[in-house]
């Protein structure tokens, strides 16, 4: 019993410190971030969006919890700029791709930009508002991504659009998908795991266990798509990063894709 309460009171008091720490960091880099900022020259706020994504990174090596392993093969020009989509299973997915060594602008839902601090730093770095209600917001995501890739600076997507319940892939939706395809940019796909049990849903103590795996998949090319190739490209996608969480899981693609899952107790008349 007395094991059991040790082992509680130390995974309370290092989510306590873990939560703390994060708070002094946010609060601390506002000042910083609103200088570099002020003289930051870049169309694109480049390095200041970089300075963000340092903050993220940094939040992960403060936590006692994360064993972060990324890989794949990293873009040799941080200002050749891609549509980056990935997976999301929890809000420990943001600060662990900011450790990717080149800047992206984020598309986050409008409530995030309304939260202190962390709001006023999303819009100090440039990254994109969209209200998911309001269809002319979500037009003006892609004009103002557009407008980003053309000052080469890449754009971060989510495209299931929320966070996964059960670690399964969600559908795509296909904004990401209509802006490569129109800015002739490639598709750069992230795969991430484990961060669903890291930072559980619903739940404010992080947890130790598997570690949490990061990879940049091979770029997927766009160069003479069409509007009718869409769903091609979305569904390719979508299908890698499938594909690699299937394969770290020991488990076929079946058992990580949502649409899969979905058809199976959703079957035709």
């Amino acid at each position: 019993m007395f094991d059991l309460f040790g082992v509680v009171m130390i995974s309370f008091l290092r989510s306590v410190w873990t939560w703390a720490a994060t708070v002094s960091l946010i609060v601390l880099w506002l000042p910083f971030l609103a200088v570099v900022r002020l003289f930051d020259r870049d169309p694109a706020l480049y390095h200041t969006g970089r300075r963000f994504r340092d903050l993220g990174a940094l939040i992960t090596r403060v936590n006692p919890f994360w064993n972060i392993c990324i890989s794949g093969r990293m873009p040799p020009d941080p200002r050749l700029p891609y549509v980056v989509v990935s997976n999301h299973q929890s809000q420990a997915d943001i600060p662990i791709i900011s450790r990717l060594p080149w800047e992206m602008k984020w598309v986050a839902k409008r409530e995030l930009f309304h939260l202190p601090f962390v709001g006023w730093l999303m819009r100090l770095a440039g990254d994109i508002e969209v209200n998911r209600s309001d269809k002319r917001s979500r037009a003006m995501v892609l004009i103002t991504a557009k407008e980003y890739l053309d000052k080469k600076c890449s754009v971060m997507f989510f495209p299931e659009g929320t966070r996964s319940r059960d670690g399964r892939v969600l559908p795509f939706t296909d904004g990401a998908f209509r802006l490569a395809i129109k800015a002739g940019a490639p598709v750069l796909p992230l795969a991430i795991d484990g961060t669903a049990d890291a930072l559980p849903k619903h739940d404010w103590r992080f947890s130790a266990g598997a570690p949490i795996r990061l990879k940049v998949l091979e770029p997927v090319e766009t160069h003479g798509l069409t509007a009718a190739d869409q769903e091609r490209l979305r569904e390719e996608v979508r299908s890698r990063i499938v594909r690699q969480l299937a394969q770290w899981r020991g488990v076929p693609p079946e058992a990580v894709d949502g649409l899969s899952a979905s058809a199976a107790s959703h079957p035709a008349d």
